[in-house]
């Protein structure tokens, strides 16, 4: 399980006075209205910075950085990955997990056999699809529904699932 969960990035400076705009890629934006501190991740680098403020602005974070206060400092942050550690992060619903965690977990058929490897998750605003790629070659797309995965185990990375047979 990953210690560290991406939440946005940076997009570019808002104002003078050293405030970033944010493009957030969690599902819940407003989870930055209680964010104190995050990690700011330019390259192999990592800082973790205190957070002063968070503004909202046509649904996008505006985040103030503790040290940031011109916007000489802010453009050097443009790119950056944004993260929170595990324990800062929003609590899950039972049933919802990190994609993070779930990538490069091995996935299995219903009876066991080993049928390849989740790549890859996107969103499709129904639901999240899984890519797989296949033991065999291929790759085969999955919606993340109950009718088709039937298993999720984020910490001994494996899912199950039911694959439709062709018509």
């Amino acid at each position: 399980m990953l210690d560290k969960l991406e939440i946005g990035y940076i997009t570019s400076t808002h104002g003078l006075k050293g405030e970033v705009n944010v493009y957030p890629t969690t599902d819940e934006p407003e989870r930055f209205r209680g964010l104190s501190r995050v990690i700011v991740q330019t390259g192999a680098a990592e800082t973790i910075m205190e957070v002063e403020r968070t503004a909202f602005f046509k649904g996008k974070p505006i985040l103030k950085l503790a040290g940031v206060d011109r916007i000489e400092d802010a453009q050097k942050l443009r790119g950056s990955t944004l993260l929170v550690s595990r324990e800062d992060a929003i609590p899950l619903l039972e049933g919802e997990y990190f994609i993070g965690d779930l990538v490069g977990s091995a996935v299995y058929l219903e009876d066991g056999s080993e049928y390849g490897t989740l790549s890859d998750i996107f969103r499709t605003g129904a639901n999240d699809v899984y890519v797989i790629d296949r033991r065999e070659g291929g790759i085969t797309y999955i919606p993340a529904v109950r009718e088709f995965v039937t298993g999720v185990d984020p910490v001994e990375k494996r899912i199950t699932v039911r694959i439709m047979k062709e018509i």
